[in-house]
């Protein structure tokens, strides 16, 4: 078989084989329909075998195609990763900071302060499951959360530096039996039921901490129950509910509310940094020493005495800066 095959047969080859329907394999390619017959017709002359079987109404992969699909997947995920290491993305960069008091809001001011020139977009939606799908998707670029919980098949796209430990709080409504303790104890919320987020697909690592740290403590997660959008309608169903909310010590305010860090341990959330693995930006440059300043100057990643962080937390984080100097 020929050394040079061009990228372009390949992906025509892989994409029909994906489709099997030469139709909408162009669609999907955004070429004609002849076009991309003729190369796959050159592919197969390249090779020296067909590589599908036609009809009117039906395609197939022959045996020589089901051979080479493999290795034409390989080369074209190669030949992308090749391009995205020796191009700079030079568009607007998408960056999901969760809330405009969270931790990535912080990070994207300082950013924006280093490098004035580059364009940020910001988003505004909670939870890094959700946001690490657009983000492999293409469809976002930069996110921020705990990593530990993600799958580990989504976290293996990804580059992930930890920014900072957020020490974890309980939001009471003012009446709550604990809303005087300056520091609520870990312990003191047994037999109680705390808002996690269970039930939102997108918020799935912070409900699965949740139950980490609430394990054989005798603490429930409020059933699940329908994702919530926005920030008034968030406030109106706590107040409505009377729920008492799972939290870190960087929140929104709420009105009727105060906010408590919980003690007796000192339960860290590890926020991370979070992009695609290949993105090349400015931006993202930018981003990376925006965190890293703050993570100093700040001493964000500095862990009291006393702190519990769960346990796949500390597997994953253990190999944290070779995964942020390779990603």
């Amino acid at each position: 078989m020929p050394r040079d095959i061009e990228p372009r047969l390949l992906r025509a080859f892989v994409t029909v084989a994906d489709e099997l329907h030469f139709t909408r394999a162009a669609v999907r390619l955004y070429v004609a329909q002849q076009a991309l017959s003729r190369d796959v017709r050159r592919l197969e002359e390249r090779c020296g075998a067909a590589l599908f079987v036609r009809t009117t109404r039906h395609v197939a992969l022959t045996p020589e195609g089901e051979r080479l699909l493999p290795y034409a997947r390989r080369a074209l995920a190669a030949h992308d990763e090749l391009v995205a290491a020796t191009a700079r993305d030079e568009r607007p960069l998408t960056v999901d900071v969760g809330a405009p008091v969270a931790t990535g809001q912080v990070v994207l001011d300082e950013a924006r302060r280093l490098a004035p020139a580059v364009e940020f977009v910001a988003r505004y939606r909670t939870g890094l499951t959700g946001a690490a799908a657009e983000i492999l998707a293409g469809r976002l670029d930069v996110s921020f959360g705990r990593v530990a919980g993600l799958d580990p098949a989504v976290l293996a796209g990804l580059g992930h530096l930890l920014i900072r430990y957020e020490r974890i709080a309980v939001l009471l409504l003012e009446d709550h039996r604990l809303a005087r303790l300056p520091r609520v104890p870990l312990d003191a919320l047994a037999g109680e039921a705390l808002y996690a987020g269970a039930g939102n697909e997108e918020t799935a690592e912070w409900t699965d901490y949740a139950r980490r740290l609430f394990a054989g403590r005798g603490i429930e997660l409020v059933p699940p129950f329908p994702r919530i959008e926005g920030e008034a309608e968030f406030v109106r169903v706590v107040r409505a509910r009377k729920w008492s909310v799972l939290a870190s010590d960087v929140f929104i305010a709420m009105p009727g509310t105060v906010l408590r860090p919980l003690v007796d341990p000192v339960p860290l959330s590890p926020i991370s940094m979070v992009w695609r693995h290949g993105l090349r930006h400015p931006g993202l440059d930018a981003l990376l020493a925006a965190a890293r300043r703050l993570a100093g100057e700040r001493r964000w990643l500095e862990r009291p005495e006393g702190s519990w962080l769960p346990e796949p937390d500390v597997r994953v984080l253990g190999a944290e800066p070779e995964r942020a100097a390779g990603g």
